[in-house]
């Protein structure tokens, strides 16, 4: 490709892409990492020291998109509003340095779950190399292990604003809270958690793995609930599932 700019969120998929760009094209690769209030505290930090651990050059730059009445109001559609920002923001660094490619970390088992953020993609002609290469997650990871990256094994995530309903206003305020709590959560010792919102409500959800361990804390998850905001909080049976508001599209639709 010459030279690129990774949208770089510190999660794994577009972490390997970041070093494998950074390997072969050295200083014609550049990380961004967009921040806005959906990006919680701990995952900036990921990015920060991730690309360090990789030696590739790495941004900062911050993100508008909760500005925009269409991204607050929280439509099915969300992510494209918020990847449509994040594009503009590459494609502006791209041109800016000259590079050739923006590229992202979408990888082929993106591609069958509920994902707006591909048409902002398509739009902005922001090319996928793991889609490209055929790898999914799984390859991801063991791609990862391989290259003796740390991260390896880190928990999918998922921006704060992914944790409200659709239709439910996203705001500063509720990503805050939601974000704030699930730091308190991890703190805990919970390493895949998502907070939902449903108002005075916390449905929380943790890897099947560690349900046992969450029930067992239930006392404190319940204490850092209120902490944050919430009048109640619940552990979600279930447990963690991607995406898990996307079983309510066909209603909405």
């Amino acid at each position: 490709m010459g030279s690129v700019v990774v949208a770089f969120s510190g999660g794994i998929d577009s972490a390997l892409v970041l070093k494998v760009a950074t390997d072969v094209l050295g200083d014609q690769a550049l990380g961004l990492t967009a921040v806005g209030p959906a990006l919680a505290p701990r995952e900036r930090e990921d990015a920060r020291r991730v690309a360090e651990e990789l030696g590739a050059r790495h941004i900062f730059t911050e993100s508008l998109e909760i500005e925009d009445a269409s991204y607050r109001s929280n439509p099915a559609n969300r992510c494209y509003f918020c990847k449509t920002e994040l594009y503009r923001i590459t494609e502006a660094k791209r041109r800016e340095l000259g590079f050739a490619w923006t590229v992202n970390g979408t990888n082929i088992g993106d591609l069958g779950d509920v994902r707006p953020g591909l048409v902002a993609a398509d739009e902005s002609k922001v090319r996928s190399p793991l889609v490209e290469a055929g790898i999914d997650k799984d390859a991801v990871r063991a791609l990862a292990k391989e290259l003796g990256m740390e991260i390896w094994d880190k928990p999918a995530a998922a921006c704060l604003a992914s944790r409200i309903p659709y239709g439910t206003e996203v705001t500063r305020a509720r990503l805050e809270q939601i974000g704030g709590l699930e730091a308190a959560l991890k703190d805990l010792g919970l390493r895949q958690v998502r907070v939902r919102y449903h108002g005075e409500l916390a449905r929380i959800e943790v890897a099947k793995a560690e349900l046992e361990a969450a029930f067992a804390d239930r006392d404190a998850i319940a204490v850092a609930g209120r902490a944050h905001g919430f009048a109640f909080v619940t552990l979600d049976l279930e447990g963690y599932r991607v995406g898990s508001f996307n079983a309510l599209l066909p209603v909405i639709e």
